[in-house]
């Protein structure tokens, strides 16, 4: 028996476009992926991986060494397997299905980063969806490093806003940000200067915008960690953000803790 099921949202994206034009190939982080997931199932609750079109996400390739498991090649190894061969990541639903047969039955939700979701999550009106039961509900709502950007979907005209974003139309944006249900929660995301090394040693180009200002205009409070890559986990109210890869142990510990108090409050 498990405790609970939990819900996390994957990306289908696997191209980015850049500032001045021209894309960049990106994914999933794998271990923002796999380590939050694999912790959930060892404290016994039961992992559901949901995309926008129902297929596995892609990993990002500049993830997928063992640099982001503190060097540790057999933990790097587990992950890689945990992802290939568990049943958790493989037996992939539609965002679409997992609401149509009810949002009830999950105890809280997670966002896994790598740049994907800044492409499809954070505008993609399911995602949405998803957020705004989890929020009315008070339900534990987990976002990591780019993931954090999603919870822009939850407003009404996400994908208008993502593309003033785009445009550098920053009052349209801050318009139609008007009544976002997560404006004036205290977060953190990917930061500035941390986009600014991946900018100069991934892309070679300018991303369109910045993740912090993104949720700042949306109406969230954003605070980054004093020292680049390091660990940073905000917590308010129901929602969890981290902001980095560093952050994917520490994000899962405090949502582990929440669904943990959650469900003995219930």
């Amino acid at each position: 028996m498990t405790k609970a099921k939990i819900l996390v949202l994957g990306s289908n994206a696997t191209q980015i476009d850049l500032h001045g034009g021209g894309s960049a190939a990106i994914g999933q982080y794998l271990n923002e992926t796999v380590v939050p997931s694999m912790a959930l199932i060892a404290a016994g609750y039961e992992v559901v991986l949901a995309t926008p079109n129902g297929t596995k996400p892609h990993i990002d390739e500049v993830s997928d060494v063992a640099q982001h498991f503190g060097n540790d090649e057999a933990a790097h190894a587990r992950a890689r397997s945990f992802y290939d061969s568990d049943p958790s990541m493989n037996e992939v639903r539609t965002l679409r299905s997992v609401i149509d047969e009810g949002l009830d039955g999950f105890a809280g939700v997670f966002v896994p980063g790598g740049h994907a979701p800044v492409v499809d999550l954070m505008q993609y009106a399911d995602v949405g969806t998803i957020l705004r039961h989890f929020h009315e509900a008070a339900k534990p709502t987990a976002l990591l490093c780019h993931g954090p950007v999603a919870l822009i979907a939850a407003l009404p005209r996400a994908r208008e806003f993502r593309a003033a974003l785009v445009a550098g139309d920053t009052a349209a944006a801050a318009d139609l940000a008007k009544g976002w249900i997560y404006a004036g929660y205290r977060t953190t995301v990917f930061s500035t200067s941390e986009e600014k090394w991946a900018e100069d040693n991934l892309f070679d180009a300018r991303l369109p915008f910045y993740m912090p200002d993104a949720l700042r205009l949306a109406g969230a409070e954003v605070t980054t960690g004093v020292a680049d890559w390091a660990a940073n986990v905000v917590v308010d109210r129901e929602l969890i953000t981290g902001q980095n890869m560093a952050s994917d142990h520490p994000v899962a510990a405090a949502l582990i803790e929440a669904l943990d108090r959650s469900l003995a409050n219930a």
